[in-house]
């Protein structure tokens, strides 16, 4: 019997095909999403399809995780209002700001949702289209996310001209993961449909939370779907994280999580205090910039990532002097959306290919271990680090990682562990059973190297100097 796992990312649909009972892979492919922060959620279905062909025919139940945080508007029939803004568009961060001041002030939002928004979330973003597109506004009667949309036509819901995919009328439901990323749900009350009509200044129906491993539908193929989840949430069950395991994913954006069992709040707004797809909670850190650190550096020297890394390893520890601040897209971790990079300490002598490329690598580094220091401050244990995602693959940043997190890291072998993760949810609403399928954790090999505390200190030195000034409206 096979499951069929779908990983909705910011820039391509990756689906895989596994065994129920181990999670062995016995199909995997995948199809590309447009460029941009905003994107008809009917690329989305075409790409799914695209990946999907031959697969999602053969499977006995389906699980969709996508990117968290993008805001789907859909009128009275069921019909997109607009492209969906994602959540790497920081267009809405006036509107956290002033979100965050209406409704009591950080302190409130943490107890209350787990999370302080930044431009990233769902709620920023209604407030940006009430204030920017009213009529859109106005016309939009229910809010979904990706992953929420994703699975409503795979089981039925309203395509984009309002007909059904499958069987009609479906009511469309999220998960306890995906929903604690939008600002308006709480872990403790459920949906705060208060938070969500301030924001878009009237009402809006908003869908059903499942439960973990709950059936929520139907394809029109007779496939069971599982509720689905956030992207970050779909990682963590693919790789069955365990109490004290971090996972430090580098993708477009960088993550640091951890699967904790009670909530937590962090008025900084530094960590984000979300739910899991289990019924236990993932407090994460997430970066704006990650892995395209090193694609732009290595655009900059005009090679591509696989010699930009060769030059890193060519450079000594620190890059003699040479530090980036990566905020290119700025910034959601330290909350500086406004931001740019900042290069600091080029001399005639340092001012080289091979401190160029150490200094990005570095750079990246130090920004996730800061993520990851973030995570110890909300109370979480760190005995493991393991590294994923694309960034992952480069020898360089496997190589430098530990120096820079002061620890060894794992780096499981490569693989589409949100699409896993969607897969073994899958797997779990098949079995009925009350705990996710035992597969198998990935193989990992292990990088130990001495810590280089100087490294994080550099970096430090310019995140702090140039705060004031990123600051600034």
């Amino acid at each position: 019997m096979y499951v069929a796992g779908i990983d909705s990312s910011t820039q391509s649909t990756k689906v895989v095909l596994c065994r129920a009972e181990d999670g062995e892979i016995v199909e995997e492919a995948s199809a590309a999403h447009p460029d941009g922060t905003e994107t008809d959620p009917r690329a989305w279905w075409d790409a799914l399809n695209e990946a999907g062909r031959g697969m999602l025919g053969q499977a006995s139940a389906i699980g969709v995780a996508a990117q968290q945080h993008g805001m789907v508007t859909l009128d009275e029939d069921g019909r997109t209002v607009r492209p969906a803004l994602l959540w790497n568009d920081v267009r809405s961060a006036p509107q956290a700001r002033d979100l965050i001041d209406e409704l009591g002030g950080p302190e409130v939002w943490a107890s209350r949702t787990g999370s302080v928004p930044t431009a990233s979330f769902t709620v920023t973003k209604l407030r940006w289209l009430a204030e920017n597109e009213p009529e859109a506004a106005a016309r939009t009667t229910s809010v979904l996310l990706p992953h929420d949309w994703l699975t409503w036509r795979l089981g039925g819901g309203a395509g984009p001209e309002g007909r059904g995919a499958g069987r009609a009328g479906r009511e469309p439901t999220t998960d306890r993961g995906d929903a604690s990323g939008t600002g308006y749900w709480s872990p403790g009350e459920g949906w705060l449909p208060e938070f969500a009509r301030t924001a878009l200044g009237h009402d809006v129906r908003l869908p059903r939370v499942a439960a973990p491993a709950e059936t929520v539908g139907e394809t029109s193929g007779g496939a069971i779907l599982s509720p689905g989840t956030g992207d970050n949430m779909g990682a963590a069950l693919g790789m069955g994280l365990r109490p004290g395991d971090v996972a430090v994913s580098i993708g477009t954006s960088g993550t640091a999580f951890v699967t904790v069992e009670k909530s937590t709040a962090d008025p900084s707004g530094m960590v984000a205090g979300f739910a899991d797809a289990t019924g236990r909670f993932l407090p994460l850190v997430c970066t704006l910039n990650a892995a395209r650190i090193l694609t732009t550096t290595a655009g900059l020297l005009g090679v591509d990532t696989g010699e930009l890394s060769r030059l890193a390893l060519r450079a000594r520890p620190g890059a003699d002097g040479v530090t980036l601040l990566p905020y290119l897209d700025g910034e959601r971790t330290p909350n500086r959306p406004e931001a740019t990079g900042v290069l600091r300490g080029l001399t005639t002598a340092s001012a080289t290919r091979e401190n160029l490329a150490r200094a990005a690598v570095e750079a990246m580094l130090a920004s996730l271990a800061d993520a990851v220091d973030y995570l110890r401050t909300q109370g979480a244990t760190v005995r493991r680090l393991l590294l994923i995602g694309g960034g992952a693959r480069s020898g360089a940043v496997r190589r430098l990682a530990p120096s820079v997190f002061g620890m060894p890291v794992d780096v499981p072998e490569p693989a589409e562990y949100v699409a896993i993760g969607a897969a073994r949810q899958a797997a779990w609403a098949l079995s009925g059973d009350a705990e996710p399928p035992p597969w198998r954790p990935p193989a990992a090999q292990t990088y130990e190297d001495t810590p280089r505390p100087e490294i994080r200190e550099q970096y430090a030195a310019l995140r702090d100097d140039t705060a004031a000034w990123h600051a600034q409206p």
